[in-house]
Parts: C-alpha cells; sequence; structure tokens
C-alpha cells in the first residue's frame, strides 16, 4: 500500500513541473509574437535554466536568444529612426546574444543518449553572430570613450575570445582577424584603467603585435609588474621599451632610478651614454650623466656638463647643485687631510670659492631644499671666514635643530 502510495505522488508531481515550464515558454514565445515584453521573456527563459534539469532543452535557450534578438532590433530600429535610444543597451543586447549562443552550442555539442553528438545549429548561429562581431569591438570602443572601462574590457574580452569559441571553429580568427591584436591591446589598456592586473596581462602577448602601441603597451604593464612588485619583469619591460624608443621620458627615467637606487653606477653611466647616442642634447639625459659622475667622483666631467646646462637654462636648481658639490666634494677630500701643505690649502680655498656661488644659487631657487645646501654652505662660509654668513646660516641650522 505504501509503495503504490509514493508511486502516485511521483507521477503527480513531475506533470505539474513539465506544464509549468511549458506554460512559461509558450508565454515567452505569445510576448514575443505580439512584438512586446522582450526583456520578461528573457528573465523568463534564464530563470528556466537555472535549474540544471533544463539545461539541455533547445527550446529554452532558442526563445531565449529570440528575445534578446526583439530587444536588439527594437533598438537598432530606434537609433535608424533617429529617436532617443541608448546605445549602450544595443551594444549589450549583441553581447548577449554571443554569450547565450555560445553557451548553446557548448550544450549543444555534448553528446545525446545514444552518443551521438549533432550540431544542428552551429553553422547557422555562427553565421548570424559572425556578422555582428564587429559590434563587439565597437562596443568596446564605445565604452571605453565613456571612461567605463569594466565594460570595455568585457566587451573586448568577448571579441577576441570567439577565436578560442568551438562555435566559430569554421572562421579561424587566431589568423583571419587583424582586428584582433588592437582588440586586444584595448582590453590590456581598459584591465590597466581599473588596476587588475590579472585583466591588463590576460592578452598582454597578443596586443604586442599591434606594433603601433607597442610604446604604451610597455608602459602599462611595466607598471602593473611595478604595482605587482615584480622587480625583474619591470626592469625588463624598461629596458626593452628604452631599447624600442630611446627618447621616450617614461622608460630612461625609470630605469636609470633603478640603477641609481641600486647603487649600479656602472650601468647607469652606460644607460645616460647610450642615451646620449641618441640625443645629444637631452637635458634629462645629459643631468642624469651629470649625477652619475658626481657620485663617483669625475668631478671635472660633472662640472663641464652642469655648466652646460646652465648655459641654456640659468633656472635649473639641480644643475647648480651637482656643480656647486662637485667643486665641494673635492675640497672636503683635501680638508679630510690633517696636515696640509700650502699648496693644498691654497687649493682647499679655491675649491670652496668655486663651490660657493652654485650653491648660493641653488639656495635661492629651492629655498624648501634646506637638507642639501645647508651644511655644505656652513662649511664653505666657516673655511671662508665669513663671519656674516657664517652666523646666519649658523642660526638657522640651530632653528632647526631645535624644532
Amino acid at each position: 500500500m505504501v509503495n503504490k502510495f509514493v508511486l502516485f505522488i511521483f507521477f503527480f508531481f513531475i506533470p505539474i513541473g513539465i506544464y509549468s515550464q511549458r506554460k512559461e515558454i509558450s508565454q515567452a514565445k505569445e510576448w514575443l509574437k505580439e512584438g512586446k515584453e522582450f526583456a520578461k521573456a528573457e528573465e523568463s527563459m534564464r530563470n528556466l535554466l537555472k535549474d540544471s534539469a533544463n539545461r539541455k532543452n533547445e527550446k529554452i535557450w532558442l526563445v531565449l536568444f529570440d528575445a534578446i534578438k526583439k530587444q536588439y532590433d527594437h533598438g537598432n530600429e530606434q537609433l535608424y529612426l533617429k529617436n532617443q535610444y541608448d546605445t549602450a543597451v544595443l551594444f549589450n543586447a549583441t553581447r548577449r546574444m554571443f554569450q547565450v549562443l555560445e553557451s548553446f552550442d557548448s550544450v549543444n555539442i555534448e553528446p545525446h543518449k545514444r552518443g551521438r553528438i549533432v550540431l544542428k545549429y552551429r553553422k547557422k548561429h555562427s553565421a548570424f553572430l559572425n556578422t555582428y562581431r564587429p559590434n563587439l569591438y565597437n562596443g568596446g570602443l564605445f565604452f571605453a570613450r565613456k571612461h567605463d572601462f569594466k565594460q570595455a574590457y568585457d566587451f573586448f574580452d568577448t571579441y577576441i575570445d570567439c577565436k578560442n569559441q568551438p562555435l566559430f571553429s569554421g572562421y579561424d580568427y587566431e589568423n583571419r582577424d587583424t582586428i584582433i591584436p588592437r582588440a586586444a591591446y584595448m582590453a590590456v589598456y581598459s584591465g590597466f584603467k581599473q588596476n587588475d592586473a590579472g585583466k591588463t596581462l590576460k592578452y598582454a602577448d597578443l596586443a604586442m603585435k599591434d606594433t603601433a602601441k607597442q610604446k604604451f603597451l610597455y608602459q602599462y604593464l611595466a607598471e602593473t609588474y611595478k604595482q605587482q612588485a615584480d622587480t625583474a619583469k619591470y626592469k625588463s619591460l624598461l629596458l626593452t621599451g628604452f631599447d624600442k624608443y630611446p627618447k621616450s621620458m617614461y622608460f630612461f627615467p625609470r630605469l636609470f632610478d633603478l640603477y641609481y637606487k641600486s647603487d649600479d653606477m656602472r650601468n647607469a653611466l652606460m644607460l645616460c651614454d647610450k642615451a646620449l647616442e641618441v640625443d645629444s642634447t637631452n637635458g634629462v639625459f645629459l643631468y642624469a650623466k651629470s649625477t652619475v659622475l658626481l657620485n663617483i667622483g669625475r668631478y671635472d666631467e660633472c662640472i663641464n656638463i652642469s655648466d652646460d646646462l646652465i648655459a641654456r637654462n640659468d633656472t635649473l636648481a639641480d644643475a647648480y647643485l651637482n656643480a656647486g658639490l662637485a667643486y665641494f666634494n673635492q675640497a672636503v677630500r683635501i680638508d679630510s687631510n690633517t696636515l696640509m701643505s700650502r699648496k693644498q690649502k691654497s687649493r682647499l680655498r679655491i675649491l670652496y670659492k668655486s663651490a660657493m656661488p652654485y650653491l648660493e644659487r641653488y639656495r635661492a631657487l629651492a629655498p624648501d631644499q634646506k637638507g642639501k645646501w645647508g651644511m655644505p654652505l656652513y662649511t664653505i662660509y666657516l673655511n671662508l671666514n665669513m663671519g656674516k654668513e657664517f652666523e646666519e646660516i649658523d642660526a638657522l641650522l640651530k632653528t632647526d635643530d631645535n624644532k
């Protein structure tokens, strides 16, 4: 008796589920036929697909696609008639058509009960989507111009991913679509603008094929690796970028900074010389070289370059600092000797006197950089017996010490 009751319950509930499903599909079809409630029809079919038991139901997938296609057609018509319409809605409908038919194809490719694979929709669906595929790229550009980089990335990602989708296996986008590298570059850019390393790096290799944008690509990738604290890859990209674009004011300063901060003056100097071979009058390259020369004790060369920079621009504060310190450091080296000859004493005064106008000019141009000009000028005024100047700077430095 119990078994019969259980069977009765089982057969009672199954038809209700099927009836409800059929009713929803029928209602959605009716809405589409009447040309209304497209969004409702889409939502209804998506809800049905949330049940894994409905996953292989072709009717649900096809009605879902039709609901989205109707929305696209409606939007396209409104734009054609020059009526007010949100273009973003049209682009999003395009992307949803791709998502639905790609998902349907992945379900459709699964073997049927007898183990056979019947791809009766693939050719038709791929041909249809192929004509709409440029809208994915254009949609990405549209959202990028709106600074909606999250959506922009999604569109470029969908556009590129078509080459991996079995649905489009007959189109060989990998080798035939010349727009893919450009889309990959835009995907990298959109990921970078979101500070999303994963998205930035996903299509980096593919984006390298877009040679027109490589200079910027190297920058986005370098910044991404820097944020990840991957110094090796950051440095590698800077080196490659500098080799390709030595005049760029992105690669040289950052590469120089890496060498300088790690006290690698040998490579820093080689970098400067290589840059100056390309542009011998570049002020940034010349200043960087003068800084290295100051650090390795090649003072005369440092002074010559600094004087050249000052002659071109007499408000370049750091050029005065380098020249002043080049003279000052030589003086300090002599002054460190306990016993000095008369010649050395004379040379010492000459060097302090030579350093003084440069450092005083640097002070005037950069008064807030007291930590750089304070002690050198204090030492100079002390050694040259410049009472008034010494008292002024002594009081200034004591005031700082008491803070």
